[in-house]
C-alpha cells in the first residue's frame, strides 16, 4: 500500500506486544521512555520508565548531545510509548534517525498496564 510513500526509518520502529515489552523491562532486556508532557504524568507512569517528553527527545537522547541521557546507547533496545501511540511512533522514527538500532512502539501507557506492566502514581 504506497509503501514508496514510507521513510526509511517509520521501517525501524515496529509495535511490540505489550507483555514483551513488560517481560523485557522487568529483565532489564529494554529501555522504556514515556515521551508525554509533563502535565500528562498526573495520570501515571509505566514503572521503571524514563520520562522524555518528545519536544526534548533531541536533546536528550542524540548520541551526539551534551545532553544525552547516560541511561541511553544507541545499541540498546528502546520502547516508547505516549497515551496513544502517534507521538511514540513518531519519537521512534527520530531514535531510528539518530542511530539507534532497535526501536519499538509500544503504544499508549493502557497498553503498558494491559501488558501486566505496573504504574507509577
Amino acid at each position: 500500500m504506497l509503501s514508496f510513500l514510507r521513510s526509511p526509518a517509520a521501517a525501524g520502529v515496529q509495535r511490540i506486544d505489550p507483555g514483551e515489552a513488560v517481560r523485557r523491562a522487568r529483565s532489564e532486556e529494554i529501555t522504556v521512555i514515556d515521551v508525554r508532557d509533563a502535565s500528562e504524568l498526573a495520570t501515571g507512569r509505566a514503572e521503571g520508565a524514563l520520562h522524555v517528553p518528545l519536544m526534548a527527545l533531541r536533546m536528550k537522547c542524540d548520541p551526539a548531545s551534551p545532553e544525552r541521557l547516560a541511561e541511553l546507547a544507541p545499541d540498546r533496545p528502546i520502547a516508547l510509548y505516549c497515551a496513544s501511540g502517534a507521538r511514540s511512533q513518531m519519537a521512534g522514527r527520530m531514535l531510528v534517525e539518530m542511530g539507534y538500532g532497535e526501536v519499538y512502539n509500544l503504544g499508549g501507557l493502557h497498553d503498558w498496564h494491559a501488558g501486566g506492566g505496573r504504574v507509577q502514581r
